[in-house]
């Protein structure tokens, strides 16, 4: 009967164990000095070795052939223990045995010692699950366990775990393994299964299955069996093999849609989600792709080496960056937030093609949008088409204005005189002078910690105080209208001028029509004016 690969290559002691060396070597050393605890707590996402361990601790503390603190797994203990047969060691599935009474059950078999081992061992997996009642039942022989028994509590929810359960164990926190050590082990394992495997495959593989091992090896037996369907003979799996397994998207799908979106192209777009409807393509997964793809898009902009970040092929890193440097940063994070909006509201819906649609119509035209997120991708968008020269700039001036004043003829100008008399020259009403709020450099700190996005429209504007009033000096219309609508964004302003002056002042926009900035007193210049006054030569000799 053919066994799956996971359980095939599970292994069967610590050194086989890869990616955890920091707790197969610990318990190697307490199993062979014989220093062995009463209780452990295995955490860690899912397919990183816990239960491995835990049945290997099992067999290492029973086994009368150890060796530095491995089993030998020849034995009949050893064996016994992996195929099941010795009941002294008892695996629980806490999923479906969560009730009080399977640990009083419990509790009292583990006041029996062993018939066949040293100890009896006791393995929870997903511990989390147990109810109240029986964390209680199991907490009681925990405070008090007979010498003979050992637990191993293994959960990928720790913070679910009482305390009380949690002081009683030796707390061991499993890592996801590196996408470099899970594709070595899967060529390794394809050597041994005789299956031909490219490189670039057994690293999308590895990408794939997020640290998991036992993901990653459950995944190459559904490739095996998918490059076994095709019209070689031998095995051999491509990265199309591994994509067309896992139900994904073609690379190439997800650096179109993001061209589309850039183009605004939502045509293209569409006939891409079509495609993959008609290749039973799992849009909240195809979602979770593109929030990927944005991703590695956000980590090319920011990095000079974001291949360290975004485990991938060589080439697809190389076309992020080149796709990442048509982007501008505001664009990619409000990518993201649509999308991550999307894929909340998908396990909420049956639609998932219509919200997945949703987001990237959105994602082309951000006008459609309200979001603050939105209004600044926009504003993006246009800082870059002025600065290509794509939009074409107002002049300053009026357009009459712009038009030469026609000079008045001579009949006119012989009896006019030079100047027209002083009663007729209209004088310009005086401004309101403003002096600088020192202040503003801390209010937009502040804001860049409260408010990211009023934060990036005001990084570079200046702030003027006028009696109990503060001036911002910023013509952005969207800011404009922000500050006379949008309370959050008021009310982000009045706490971040509490947070650097102590005040709560009023707030409004600078008009250099009505205000000027008051000329700072220059003690040197007082000083002149009156040695000039008093008739004082003040000139300066070569």
């Amino acid at each position: 009967m053919y066994q799956a690969l996971y359980r095939k290559y599970r292994p069967k002691n610590f050194d086989e164990v890869v990616g955890q060396e920091h707790i197969t070597d610990t318990l190697k050393q307490e199993i062979s000095s014989g220093r062995v605890g009463h209780a452990y707590l295995f955490t860690g996402s899912r397919g990183t070795g816990k239960t491995s361990c835990s049945k290997i601790i099992a067999k290492a503390v029973n086994c009368p052939n150890q060796h530095d603190g491995n089993p030998c797994g020849v034995c009949d203990i050893c064996k016994g223990i992996d195929d099941g047969s010795i009941l002294d060691v008892t695996e629980i599935d806490a999923a479906s045995n969560n009730g009080v009474d399977n640990i009083r059950q419990l509790r009292e078999e583990a006041n029996f010692t062993p018939a066949v081992t040293k100890y009896r061992v006791y393995i929870i997996d997903e511990t989390h699950m147990l109810s109240v009642g029986a964390f209680n039942a199991l907490l009681k022989i925990m405070e008090e366990p007979p010498e003979h028994v050992i637990f191993i509590l293994a959960t990928t929810e720790v913070h679910k775990i009482p305390a009380t359960i949690l002081s009683r164990c030796q707390r061991f926190d499993f890592r996801r393994i590196s996408p470099q050590v899970i594709a070595q082990r899967i060529l390794y394992v394809c050597k041994q299964e005789n299956i031909i495997i490219d490189e670039d495959a057994a690293a999308l593989i590895a990408r794939l299955c997020e640290g998991g091992m036992r993901d990653a090896l459950s995944l190459l037996d559904v490739c095996r069996s998918n490059a076994r369907n095709t019209e070689d003979a031998a095995e051999h799996i491509t990265v199309e093999h591994v994509r067309s397994s896992a139900g994904l998207a073609m690379s190439d799908s997800l650096f179109t849609i993001a061209d589309a979106v850039l183009r605004q192209d939502v045509p293209t777009i569409l006939k891409e989600i079509e495609t993959m409807f008609l290749n039973s393509i799992d849009f909240e997964k195809m979602c979770v792709q593109l929030i990927s793809h944005y991703r590695g898009l956000m980590m090319a902009k920011s990095i000079k080496s974001p291949e360290e970040f975004v485990p991938g092929l060589p080439q697809d890193t190389k076309a992020l960056a080149e796709q990442a440097s048509r982007y501008s940063m505001t664009q990619i994070l409000y990518s993201l937030t649509v999308l991550q909006d999307a894929l909340s509201r998908m396990s909420k819906t049956s639609q998932t093609r219509t919200e997945l649609e949703m987001a990237v119509i959105k994602l082309t035209n951000p006008s459609l949008d309200r979001s603050v997120d939105a209004i600044l991708a926009r504003l993006t968008k246009l800082e870059n088409q002025l600065k290509n020269g794509a939009v074409p700039v107002a002049p300053s001036t009026p357009a009459a204005s712009s038009a030469p004043t026609p000079m008045p003829s001579p009949s006119v100008c012989v009896n006019q005189p030079l100047n027209p008399p002083k009663e007729d020259v209209k004088i310009a009403p005086s401004k309101k002078e403003v002096v600088p709020f020192d202040e503003w450099s801390q209010v937009l700190d502040t804001l860049r910690h409260t408010n990211t996005a009023l934060h990036g429209l005001l990084v570079n504007t200046d702030a003027y105080r006028y009696q109990e009033i503060i001036l911002i000096d910023c013509d952005d219309p969207f800011f404009l209208e922000m500050i006379r609508t949008n309370e959050y964004a008021k009310k982000s302003i009045h706490q971040a001028l509490i947070t650097a002056s102590g005040r709560d002042f009023r707030i409004g926009p600078f008009k250099r029509d009505q205000y000027q900035t008051a000329k700072k007193d220059d003690p040197m210049e007082d000083i002149l004016s009156s040695a000039q006054k008093l008739g004082v030569d003040i000139s300066i000799e070569n």
